[in-house]
């Protein structure tokens, strides 16, 4: 029997190996594997292409969000505002500072941040909102603007899952103050382990959060921000990522029609498919959601198809932060949906052939229930 993985990695650098090996070659023949040339060009042409003047590459995503908080200022005792169904990051940064989340509903259709959720939601003391861009979907970055400004508190987007993404001519990361990506294997710009970068226009935050991913240092040595810590995009993914980055649109274009191609096939079935619009949408997972959930997903792998769940457990739910809550959460849209999430197989290299087995399997599962 055939199967058809959730994500083929593989396949995805195989593609690439000439020109990665190239790259690879570059950085060892330089001499210099951290904070080097390669760096210094990679974030040049990422702010280009996010539309932005300032990237900051750092070890990964989860320390982009954590650093972005602690150069707008937040420390123990505030308050952020971000979802519950998005895996953690953005609690685990929050928490990390000492700061305190909370939590706001999410929109039905989209699963991201809900703007009238946000904006009953803004209780005394939140000094920022983190919002996420969840499954390639952007959230409803105007209204939450709005409510933003209106609060005069700081935007911070989680652009993790959403590389590409555009919006009223704006990308994912220039809406916000600051905009945090992750760029782990699977993100839809991947490297070859893990790294991360924040992104701003704002020159006096670019230079503070140069100084925070090397221990504070203003200049060498001497540690002036608190909160500084060693975290470093290195050469080697820099150069990775220089490498893959012309590639993201065709890459995402792919996703897109694949996710066409899925909600084409599947329309009048018993499930809640995401949804997919042009730009706005560059299909990191494609994501159903199945009252049926465990059985949906074993029958999927009787007939070869893998699936994930992202996420199943709300935030607030996790044992890790049950003694740092400072309020019990119930969020009816959060709880719903990690319930009812499936991730079906999406990604470029993705062939026809197994995409007609994705459909034919989900089709086969729902029309004989």
């Amino acid at each position: 029997m055939v199967t058809v993985a959730l994500q083929d990695l593989r396949r995805h650098n195989l593609m690439l190996r000439d020109e990665l090996q190239v790259c690879i070659e570059r950085v060892l023949n330089s001499g210099r594997y951290v904070c080097g040339t390669e760096l210094e060009a990679f974030e040049r042409e990422f702010a280009a292409w996010v539309g932005v003047r300032h990237c900051l590459g750092v070890a990964n995503g989860t320390d982009a969000l954590e650093l972005a908080l602690r150069c707008l200022g937040i420390t123990a005792g505030d308050r952020v505002a971000t979802v519950a169904n998005a895996g953690m990051y953005s609690t685990t940064a929050i928490v990390s500072i000492g700061a305190e989340p909370v939590y706001i509903d999410v929109d039905h259709r989209t699963l991201t941040m809900c703007p009238k959720s946000l904006a009953r939601s803004l209780v005394p003391g939140i000094k920022a909102v983190i919002v996420t861009h969840l499954y390639g979907q952007i959230a409803a970055m105007q209204e939450i603007l709005n409510v933003v400004k209106r609060a005069g508190i700081y935007l911070v987007e989680d652009c993790a899952q959403a590389h590409g993404a555009n919006l009223a001519g704006k990308s994912v990361g220039s809406w916000g103050d600051l905009g945090c990506f992750s760029f782990y294997p699977t993100k839809n710009l991947g490297a070859l382990g893990d790294g991360g970068a924040v992104v701003t226009s704002e020159t006096e935050w670019a230079e503070k959060l140069r100084c925070l991913r090397q221990y504070g240092w203003s200049t060498k040595y001497h540690s002036e921000f608190r909160g500084g810590r060693n975290s470093r995009l290195d050469e080697l993914q820099a150069a990775v990522l220089r490498t893959k980055l012309p590639r993201v649109e065709t890459w995402n274009d792919r996703r897109r029609l694949i996710a066409q191609r899925y909600s084409e096939a599947f329309a009048g079935l018993n499930l809640i498919l995401p949804l997919v619009p042009e730009e706005s949408y560059v299909a990191h997972l494609y994501v159903v959601r199945c009252k049926q959930r465990d059985q949906f997903r074993e029958e999927l792998a009787r007939r070869g198809v893998m699936t994930d769940v992202h996420f199943p457990i709300p935030d607030y739910k996790q044992p890790s932060v049950q003694e740092v809550l400072k309020a019990r959460w119930l969020l009816p849209v959060t709880e719903d949906s990690c319930r009812t999430v499936v991730s079906l197989p999406c990604f470029p290299e993705l062939t026809d052939r197994e995409i007609d087995l994705v459909v034919n399997a989900v089709r086969d599962v729902l029309e004989g229930c």
